[in-house]
């Protein structure tokens, strides 16, 4: 299967196994992806359905046991770990679940971080990560520790790391869990704009409402590609829920 000429992000045929033996287990199985440069796609599927793996994967922190992971062209496993580590530093940016924020960095260095490994000065990479600070409604808690912030405020943290830069592919697992409906709201208000200005965003979500953001919802069960539809997730699971 060839990559869509926009791709940003494209998956072929990937299969990830995780043990062997009686402890095999398949994560995914011969899937394929797409995420375009201006398009935000939604995953969904019950617990274990391989969300969380699609997005490791996407993000170079892990690799297929078969097929490829390409991200605008270049298949990452070509690229080594230290390519990988570059890539994510440069291009891609990742809102983990558990955030992964750094405990002895405050918010504005934890979010300048990847800028400044990548050559970025200091200064300029302080002011572009108190932006994303304030795009995210923190820009007062830019000096305040990850251990002195609630939940949702180091989740917001999480996501200015994500989306500080020119990042082309934004992976999102669940950026809203931490946060209050109104805040999620404006995430997702935040993504769908770094999209719309040409990113390739992929959300894993299981909220009907915030994959209604997207421009297309992938559903995945057992590790396999179940359905494809626009941007009414409960209107396709409401059709295909009681065949499966």
């Amino acid at each position: 299967m060839s990559a869509p000429v926009s791709a940003v992000l494209h998956l072929d045929a990937v299969t990830r196994i995780h043990g062997e033996g009686e402890t095999e287990v398949r994560a995914l199985r011969e899937v394929s992806f797409s995420a375009s440069a201006g398009e935000l796609v939604a995953v969904m599927g019950p617990s274990g359905s391989g969300k969380s793996t699609l997005l490791t994967l996407a993000g170079g922190l892990d690799t297929p046991t078969s097929g490829t992971v390409s991200v605008e062209g270049t298949d990452l496993a070509t690229l080594g770990s230290t390519g990988r580590a570059r890539m994510r530093r440069t291009s891609i940016g990742y809102v983990f679940q558990d955030f992964n924020l750094i405990p002895a960095l405050s918010a504005v260095e934890n979010v300048a971080l990847p800028l400044e490994l990548d050559g970025v000065r200091t200064r300029t990479a302080r002011a572009r990560a108190r932006q994303a600070l304030e795009e995210v409604g923190i820009a007062d808690l830019a000096d305040r520790f990850p251990d002195h912030m609630s939940g949702g405020q180091q989740q917001r943290v999480a996501i200015a790391r994500a989306v500080v830069g020119e990042r082309r592919l934004i992976l999102a697992d669940e950026p809203t869990g931490a946060l209050d409906s109104e805040t999620g709201e404006d995430v997702l208000r935040l993504l769908r704009a770094r999209c719309d200005a040409g990113a390739a965003g992929v959300l894993v979500t299981h909220e009907a409402r915030h994959a209604a953001w997207a421009d297309r919802v992938v559903f995945l069960r057992d590790g396999i590609v179940v359905d494809v539809t626009g941007a009414d997730p409960a209107e396709s699971l409401l059709e295909s829920g009681a065949s499966r």
